[in-house]
């Protein structure tokens, strides 16, 4: 389709959206014969269509879409549960547009080279989901399929393929600053990192503190090998231990870290959020059971499934051009890991 015909097509929609007084999703999913849409308002919307002469687009119903997982989803499936929440939304969204989602796990180079193939070549698949998959080379195999392809929680820096990620930057950005409202200066930020979603959220942590005119030291950064609570608890443990208790707060990238630092600091037989407090970023459903509950930044991870196949249904439909980056809002969530600092806080060596 040409550029032309193209913005044509987008003008009409915003012109079928104007007369008719709804949103130009409603009259997306109208058009597209979805569910969720009340019947004498899919009137309108189709007479509209008809009256300005608009190409009606075929249904997406019946189409197979490709979800590649990578080895990193998978773990986290397991083991934390984003995934999981991320696949919930994806599903319950794919039933109520009536697509078949075929899941497609890869874990090496050959296993991409496969689904590549596979996608190219099976003309029933209309198109491609990816999720947590951050390989150039799979990006750019991707990119020259021909076919619609989204990456879930991930981005292409080269904005070669369209992208679903929460606003990775703005979380931990509002975590820094509820801590730093509460009078901490010294936040350690733990990560694990490899991962452009991971780089964002430490971005959002040093964007907070030099907004408020504080440092970002290096020695505020703490690494470690896996999202595991036990690395999280062996790694403050170490630091506390090396160089002393350097830090009022802990801000970690994941709800699973936070976990491990609080469990970590309280067998050093300090007290949270009276002595340290802790911040996490996911809120995934068992922090609320941590003692003490974890205060944490809601990422929408079942928005991110559903919003992801919205995205790639009006890709297949031709109403998504050009290619584009959704990032999804984050909020806060108080619970009781968060005080406001002691006016005295004494550096410690550990207890």
């Amino acid at each position: 389709m040409a550029a032309e015909e193209k913005k044509g097509r987008r003008t009409r929609l915003d012109d079928i959206a104007t007369r008719c007084g709804v949103s130009i999703s409603t009259v997306s999913r109208a058009l597209a014969g979805e569910k969720g849409v009340r019947p004498e308002i899919r009137k309108l919307v189709l007479e509209t269509a008809s009256a300005v002469s608009y190409a009606l687009p075929a249904s997406v119903a019946g189409k197979k879409v490709m979800l590649v997982a990578s080895g990193a989803a998978m773990i986290d499936y397991v083991r934390n549960q984003f995934t999981l929440y991320v696949l919930e939304g994806l599903n319950a969204r794919a039933a109520a547009l009536g697509i078949e989602v075929a899941m497609r796990p890869v874990a090496d180079k050959g296993d991409e080279a496969r689904v590549v193939a596979e996608m190219r070549d099976d003309p029933s698949f209309g198109g491609m989901l990816i999720l947590t998959v951050d390989d150039e080379d799979m990006l750019a195999a991707a990119a020259s399929l021909g076919k619609p392809v989204v990456l879930v929680n991930s981005d292409d820096p080269y904005m070669r393929l369209s992208s679903v990620t929460p606003c990775n930057r703005s979380a931990a950005f509002i975590a820094a600053e509820r801590l730093i409202k509460a009078g901490h200066q010294r936040i350690l930020f733990m990560l694990r990192p490899g991962r452009r979603t991971i780089e964002r959220r430490l971005e959002g942590w040093r964007d907070a503190l030099q907004h408020h005119g504080l440092t970002a030291d290096a020695d505020l950064v703490l690494e470690v090998d896996d999202w595991l609570p036990e690395l999280g608890a062996e790694a403050v443990t170490r630091v506390i231990r090396e160089k002393g208790l350097t830090f009022t707060a802990i801000l970690t990238a994941g709800d699973s870290l936070a976990n491990g630092a609080v469990r970590g600091l309280q067998a050093m037989g300090y007290a949270v959020p009276q002595d340290i407090s802790v911040m996490g970023i996911d809120d995934l459903p068992q922090s609320a059971f941590l003692n003490p509950p974890l205060s944490t930044v809601h990422i929408p991870m079942r928005e991110l499934g559903a919003t992801a196949l919205d995205l790639l249904r009006d890709m297949m439909l031709g109403l998504a051009a050009p290619r584009r980056r959704v990032e999804l809002a984050c909020h806060l969530v108080e619970r009781g890991s968060v005080a406001a600092v002691r006016r005295v806080h004494a550096v410690t060596e550990g207890r």
